[in-house]
């Protein structure tokens, strides 16, 4: 399939908050509704086109429920046009709760590839300040892409391996992937595939020859990767959920400090920031069906 020509045209997506960081680690971390549309607002404001949303209730704990996504997909569509991407991912919640706020019909849903080990070790203290298998049979990610076709949500697919992009091919075989297809290169989850730019030119070889990707780089070595998919013609996925700091020591003072510095990273490459109707047009995603 070919694609809109916008090869000058790098795609920010940002993800606001996520399901683990807490306000003791980093104080801009949103929680709230009204929080969580500014920050999506102010990433929009810095060049974002996607802002990637983990529903939490106003104590910070994870929301599933989709009235909470409800409120959260009117709040930042009132104040900007950035593409809602809603996760889908969660360890120990059923299914049905799950695929709930894809009736909400967002722009795009994270749809996660494969199972794994998901965990957090400190070198320092020798010990895994988390430990969990994050399961997705491919009976929970065919149930979750049925949801997302039947209310017409495009498919972000989230590969924290190679593994996971091989995944899709089965897939798109059974007629429920269909392109084009917006692959997620996730590195530095420990479970999943080192945060080395090798991997990710490895990961990147492994793609659909039509597919758009993006990296996720998690924590100190996110820039590097950002910078590497820059060079490999991706797009690049920055956010208080995957990393704080805008350099050693200096954390961002909220989002929209990250996008910034994503937004002039591209710029240094000779690309400019996507707006959120060109990124529609280069993921081949139609009007905000809400």
């Amino acid at each position: 399939m070919s694609h809109p020509n916008h090869s000058n045209k790098v795609i920010i997506t940002c993800a606001v908050t996520g399901v683990a960081a807490l306000r003791g680690q980093c104080p801009a971390i949103p929680y709230t509704v009204e929080e969580t549309a500014q920050a999506c607002h102010d990433a929009f404001n810095a060049g974002a086109s996607i802002a990637h949303i983990h529903a939490r209730e106003d104590d910070g704990t994870p929301a599933f429920r989709a009235e909470r996504y409800r409120e959260i997909r009117d709040a930042v569509a009132s104040r900007c046009p950035i593409l809602i991407n809603f996760s889908t991912g969660a360890v120990g919640i059923p299914m049905e709760e799950r695929v709930a706020h894809m009736a909400l019909k967002p722009e795009i849903g994270a749809l996660n590839m494969g199972s794994m080990n998901y965990a957090k070790y400190s070198p320092k203290t020798k010990q895994f300040y988390f430990d969990m298998i994050f399961a997705n049979p491919f009976a929970d990610i065919a149930l979750l892409l049925e949801h997302m076709n039947t209310h017409g949500v495009h498919p972000e697919l989230e590969c924290f391996d190679v593994g996971h992009i091989h995944n899709a091919t089965p897939l798109i075989d059974m007629g429920l992937l269909r392109p084009p297809f917006h692959f997620s290169l996730i590195l530095g989850v420990l479970g999943g595939i080192p945060p080395t730019t090798q991997n990710l030119a490895h990961m990147a070889a492994q793609l659909p020859g039509d597919a758009r990707w993006e990296v996720i780089g998690i924590s100190h070595l996110q820039w590097r990767l950002v910078a590497a998919a820059l060079s490999l013609g991706g797009n690049v996925r920055v956010g208080l959920e995957d990393n704080f700091y805008l350099s050693d020591g200096v954390m961002a003072s909220g989002n929209g400090a990250l996008v910034d510095k994503a937004a002039r990273m591209a710029r240094d490459q000779g690309f400019e920031p996507a707006t959120p109707g060109e990124a529609r047009e280069i993921l081949g995603i139609g009007t905000r069906a809400f």
